[in-house]
């Protein structure tokens, strides 16, 4: 199990130097010479240090201007996101920023739009990769999924959305507008290549055929806290009898529950579909903690404030009689049948 999880830590820390080397290499070799601004914090960076030099004439490192900018969300991360989740994407951060500086800025053609695209492109391929295992890149991913969390009803799109047109503006407003349009494009490519890689959706549905349904229900509640609808199911050609587990996830969660899935029952068979609209409870990050604490038997105000009286008091109910039972029944009703 140690061997398992360390393979796993090294396996996300290589994606991360990978994914940090590719976004430095679109920003050096394509973005930087032809002024047209990455995404969210680097494009933020980016544009800061091209105002301080041509306005200020203050020389300043991309690099070290990216990794400035991050350590606040860093923190914000920690302690209001997710510690893993936030290590990574600092790791992501450390190595662009290390990268950035080591790498020379050197421009391979001094077309706009072949840079804007290749460019786009590059960059994508580093965060789609990244996102893919279960990794940020940092800054916008972190302010954009604490932002969703204070307004539910939002969409973390929206908040890209508006913070990389801030940038976009300002990049017009200051130089030329045809910068801006190329960062448009070179922003169009990038959001399409992602989707290729990732998925454009925030909410994914995941269906699950297996036999262990009991095991698997348990595991995923382990880990996450989220609600699971099993259904009794038939195989089409054997008539045997199976169990679909469907749940709902953040596309953040895909690359966790895809392991967990594979652990639990390696002869499964997973459907992930895009979900396009939730109607009903979805917790976050901060909610599924508040679950697992009020599970271990901790009870504070700060889990209170976060799930709200209602599911509050319904989980508070749901682990007393757990607990004066010796626990909740570990089949479903109709696996005996």
């Amino acid at each position: 199990m140690h061997r398992t999880v360390l393979r796993e830590l090294m396996k996300k820390l290589l994606i991360a130097v990978c994914s940090a080397f590719l976004c430095a290499l679109s920003m050096n070799f394509f973005l930087i010479p032809a002024k047209v601004y990455a995404s969210g914090i680097n494009g933020a960076a980016q544009l800061m240090t091209d105002v301080l030099r041509d306005y200020f004439h203050l020389s300043l490192s991309i690099g070290a201007l990216v990794l400035l900018l991050n350590l606040p969300i860093a923190l914000l991360g920690w302690f209001r996101v997710g510690k893993s989740f936030t290590f990574f994407s600092f790791v992501t951060v450390l190595f662009t920023s290390l990268f950035l500086s080591a790498i020379p800025v050197y421009p391979l053609s001094h077309d706009l739009l072949l840079n804007a695209i290749f460019g786009g492109i590059i960059s994508a391929v580093g965060v789609g990769i990244a996102l893919k295992y279960g990794i940020s890149t940092g800054g916008l991913d972190i302010i954009a999924i604490y932002l969703t969390r204070k307004n539910r009803n939002a969409s973390s799109g929206k908040y890209f959305l508006i913070l990389n047109g801030i940038i976009i503006v300002v990049a017009g407003a200051v130089y030329e507008w045809q910068y801006a349009l190329y960062t448009l494009i070179s922003r169009f490519v990038n959001s399409y290549v992602i989707d290729m890689i990732h998925t454009k959706y925030q909410k994914l549905t995941v269906i699950t055929v297996t036999e262990q349904a009991d095991k698997l229900v348990s595991a995923i509640q382990d880990q996450f806290d989220r609600g699971a609808t099993v259904i009794p199911s038939y195989g089409g050609f054997t008539k045997k009898k199976h169990y679909s587990v469907m749940i709902v996830i953040s596309h953040y969660e895909l690359y966790q529950m895809e392991q967990l899935i594979k652990r639990v029952d390696p002869n499964s068979f997973t459907d992930i579909l895009e979900t396009n609209k939730i109607i009903g409870v979805f917790h976050t990050e901060e909610q599924q903690r508040a679950v697992q604490a009020m599970k271990h038997g901790e009870t504070s105000e700060k889990a209170k404030h976060a799930l709200g009286d209602e599911d509050y008091h319904h989980f508070e109910q749901l682990f007393h009689a757990k607990a004066k039972n010796g626990g909740l029944s570990g089949r479903f009703p109709f696996q005996g049948e």
